[in-house]
């Protein structure tokens, strides 16, 4: 009676608190959140000006007494006030006026996230208003978001190319069968991107341009008719403002270093796994997750490497979330999935 009573003044919590984007799901309702994890702030008095969207507006075009920050780092929290700051609001953002019990929360975290990591994102939860804290891996979410059979004796192996962190995963019977997690993701493309264009053009731009030319024209493989688009940055001859172009081959010369990194992880892995789940593996393919997922031309890439079929997950950009909500709907069913 008491948990039919709680559930009804409260909802309980999914949270993928990324590097690049923050998103929640409402036990019950689904995914009700997906913002930039970013936070604005006044330098001097540390007000918080704005949070999520409007905060990644600020990026690269702040004046000298505001920052526009980013918590998170590679996965974990590398700025925690801050961190804590971003998780209130957004709770507040989805949760009813007045809760008279606190929610419980699972969130994804990456694959040997530390102590001090897993204690840090633990802290901030509770801090934001969390009676319970359950930390889930995030490859574990995303193969459960992708409907994979994570608590049958079969290996799945689920690659999440995220905004910090690439992680790959073998998973059997609930558990991690072998994992690893490389810190070259999203923002690091998004790196190789400024850092290609500075060198060839002499021009910079923003992390927002960056990554807008790595959404249009990114690719692992070369498209059938080439593309080009451009846009605007500012000449480090003269400091003016100019117009440049760049095409598809540009951008995957740029991004040639991050990707084969992630394909190499992928290698690596089945180096790593035990042969029988390399076997399942060989029969039931590779999927990838997560934003990274839609680089275009990595599937095609990783199968080109492997010989193995590799599928994309159903709107890989919210996986791990619809993962992770699946759990706290029934916390019970999946109890195994959850880390130390």
């Amino acid at each position: 009676m008491f948990e039919t009573v709680k559930s009804f003044f409260t909802k309980d919590l999914a949270i993928d608190l990324g590097t690049a984007n923050t998103l929640i799901y409402k036990k019950g309702h689904g995914i009700v959140l997906n913002e930039p994890s970013v936070v604005a702030i006044e330098r001097h008095t540390g007000k918080v000006i704005a949070v999520g969207h409007d905060a990644k507006k600020y990026l690269g075009k702040t004046p000298e007494k505001i920052a526009a920050i980013r918590p998170m780092k590679d996965g974990v929290i590398a700025d925690f006030e801050v961190t804590a700051v971003m998780i209130k609001y957004f709770l507040k953002k989805v949760s009813r006026r007045f809760n008279l019990i606190k929610p419980l929360m699972v969130v994804a975290v990456p694959t040997g996230v530390t102590q001090v990591e897993k204690r840090a994102v633990i802290d901030a939860a509770m801090d934001a208003g969390a009676r319970g804290v359950f930390l889930i891996e995030e490859p574990m979410a995303a193969a459960i978001g992708t409907d994979l059979p994570v608590d049958q004796p079969i290996g799945s192996m689920v690659v999440d190319i995220g905004g910090g962190t690439t992680e790959v995963a073998i998973i059997s019977l609930s558990s991690t069968g072998y994992s690893e997690s490389v810190r070259v993701a999203g923002d690091e493309a998004n790196e190789a991107i400024i850092r290609y264009i500075y060198k060839k053009f002499q021009v910079s731009i923003g992390e927002n341009t960056a990554e807008n030319i790595k959404i249009r024209i990114g690719s692992a493989k070369p498209f059938s008719t080439p593309v080009e688009i451009t846009f605007s940055g500012k000449s480090m001859i003269n400091g003016i403002p100019e117009n440049i172009t760049i095409t598809d081959e540009d951008i995957r010369t740029a991004l040639k270093d991050p990707i084969s990194i992630i394909v190499e992880s992928v290698i690596k892995a089945f180096e790593k796994s035990p042969p029988d789940l390399s076997a399942d593996i060989y029969q039931n393919g590779i999927y990838l997750a997560g934003g990274g997922a839609l680089i275009k031309g990595l599937d095609s890439l990783i199968h080109d490497v492997t010989k193995l079929p590799v599928y994309i997950s159903e709107d890989p950009l919210t996986s791990v979330v619809r993962g992770a909500g699946k759990v706290v709907e029934n916390i019970q069913k999946y109890s195994k999935v959850f880390i130390n």
